[in-house]
């Protein structure tokens, strides 16, 4: 199985994230909070029951990060 998560977590913190916005309508997902990095793959969704756990990771990255609000895709 692919550690999508753990992967993620480990470009964040290699500053590679530049972004995020939550998104009301994401191709076969839906509402989710989507992460903007500089790499590809560029965009990253991620399923609401995770917010949590990245809202701490955004904060702790500061305010290199910028939120790009609320998106429909």
């Amino acid at each position: 199985m692919y550690p999508y998560h753990n992967k993620i977590k480990q470009r964040i913190k290699n500053g590679e994230l530049r972004g995020y916005y939550y998104c009301t309508a994401y191709p076969k997902i839906g509402e989710c909070l989507v992460l903007v990095f500089q790499t590809e793959p560029l965009l990253r969704p991620i399923r609401p029951h995770k917010y949590q756990e990245y809202l701490i990771l955004l904060a702790e990255a500061g305010d290199s990060i910028q939120d790009y609000g609320i998106r429909q895709q």
